[in-house]
This record gives structure tokens, sequence and C-alpha cells, in this order.
């Protein structure tokens, strides 16, 4: 099966990245892009789209832990 890929030239501002991570993670990631079908990038695209749905109120997923006020600041949330 190969991967399915957005037709080029169909990205707006199309960037290319060079983190560095675990072997691992980029392993799985490639096993569930390819158990989709579709290619790394889509997928990845994909799961950012989603994690959009499930942002709490500090623009965070909900299972993302809460962070600790460093010394002096007060525990106050972003204004808008």
């Amino acid at each position: 099966m190969s991967d399915h890929r957005l037709p080029w030239g169909s990205r707006e501002d199309p960037v290319s990245v060079g983190w560095a991570i675990e072997r691992l993670r980029k392993d799985r990631l490639s096993q569930l892009a390819a158990h989709a079908g579709v290619s790394n990038a889509v997928f990845l695209e994909a799961v950012i789209d989603h994690l959009e749905e499930e942002l709490n109120d500090r623009g965070l997923p909900f299972w993302w832990p809460a962070q600790e006020p460093k010394d002096g600041e007060l525990p106050i949330g972003d204004v808008a």
C-alpha cells in the first residue's frame, strides 16, 4: 500500500520540519500513518487538527499537566 499524500502544490505555505525526536516515537508515527494509509505529514496534520478540538481555557490539550507558577508569579491565566 502506498502512502496517500496531498496533491502536489496543494499546501499554501509548506515548511520542512527539522526536529529531533526519539526514534521510537518517529517509528510509531510512521506505523500509525501507514495503518491509516497516509503519509507521516498528512497524519501529523490530522492529529494537530484533532487537538484543536480538545483545548482547555489555557489553550492546551486537557491532558497536558498544569504548570506551576514560577517564584514570584501569581497563578493568573493569560488575558486576551
